[in-house]
């Protein structure tokens, strides 16, 4: 059981969700491309040896096992870092994974700039955008351990591709075990609220919940929620808030371009047109440091959010 409050990086939940799949299920397969330790399918590799299959760096050649496998009725889970998983890895996952619509999921850790310092080269911001461009791939970015864990279970009953981000960082467990469910493509409620709509995904979800505290101070009545899946969007979900508040806010630890941002704006502007503010990394590169630091410089705090969401509510 996860504990409330306590702090944890959502590779170490997507390590233990495989062991607790691995018990129930003994078509999975888990691949990784020598970083076992850093994705956390090492905790995967020392309950089941011999499901565990080392590829080495060589990522493109992973992906193509992998599909290999889902031809033959197995249910692989490759693993890198997103960088690598999403970034070097596109025209095999497109090509190899997308295309056929193949069973294969994929496990990215050590997304967003709060991977430190690794720095720019390994702080991936597109992964979400190429993700979201491949055809029937689903894309998922839980926010905590109760989610990430719900996530790698969904991902695994889900039959076709799908993408899960995870971070490095240790983020708090804000969701109740006892109570929290995950569903795909369905957005959660944390807070109601009637003066804007905030969409968060991943590491920027408890930002925002922190953020609404400060607003709520101000009198600023901010509706809260969690968007675990990129693709497919909750569409009814985001129209109906929009309507209600009648501005948007998007926070994500990715680039502002095809993101959750663009994934919004994209439904808002078809069907509904509303203000929107973006909150990610616009447009540049990320930098070595610590990750900490880095989300405040990037403006990805919960401090940071208020101000932005406080003067973008104020403006007429």
């Amino acid at each position: 059981m996860s504990e409330l409050g306590k702090k944890i990086a959502t590779r170490e939940s997507y390590g233990n969700a495989l062991v607790e799949l691995g018990k129930e299920h003994e078509d999975l397969i888990v691949l990784d491309a020598d970083l076992a330790g850093a994705t956390k399918t090492g905790i995967f590799k020392k309950a089941f040896p011999e499901r565990h299959w080392d590829i080495g760096i060589a990522e493109a050649n992973m992906t193509g096992i992998a599909a290999g496998l889902a031809t033959c009725g197995k249910v692989p889970f490759i693993s890198s870092f997103a960088m690598f998983a999403a970034g070097r890895n596109y025209e095999q996952v497109r090509n190899s994974i997308g295309y056929p619509h193949l069973n294969v999921k994929i496990g990215a850790t050590h997304a967003g700039i709060s991977v430190g310092e690794d720095g720019a080269t390994h702080q991936c911001l597109e992964d979400l955008a190429l993700m979201r461009a491949i055809p029937g791939m689903v894309v998922l970015n839980p926010a905590d351990d109760v989610e990430a864990r719900a996530a790698v279970h969904a991902a695994y009953d889900h039959v076709g591709p799908v993408y899960l981000r995870f971070g490095r960082l240790a983020v708090p467990v804000f969701n109740d075990e006892a109570t929290y469910r995950f569903e795909i493509g369905k957005g959660i409620v944390l807070k109601e609220g009637k003066d804007v709509s905030v969409f968060a995904t991943g590491l920027c979800v408890n930002e925002a919940r922190e953020a609404e505290k400060l607003l709520a101070a101000d009198g600023i009545d901010a509706e809260i929620i969690n968007i675990h899946t990129i693709k497919p969007l909750d569409e009814k979900l985001v129209l109906a808030s929009a309507a209600k508040t009648g501005k948007v806010v998007t926070i994500e630890e990715h680039s502002v371009i095809g993101g959750l941002g663009s994934a919004v704006c994209d439904i808002l502007s078809e069907k509904q047109p509303t203000k929107v503010m973006k909150i990610g990394i616009n447009d540049v590169f990320g930098e070595s440091g610590p990750a900490l630091e880095l989300i405040q410089k990037y403006g990805l705090d919960a401090q940071s959010i208020y101000e932005k969401v406080k003067a973008f509510v104020k403006q007429n």
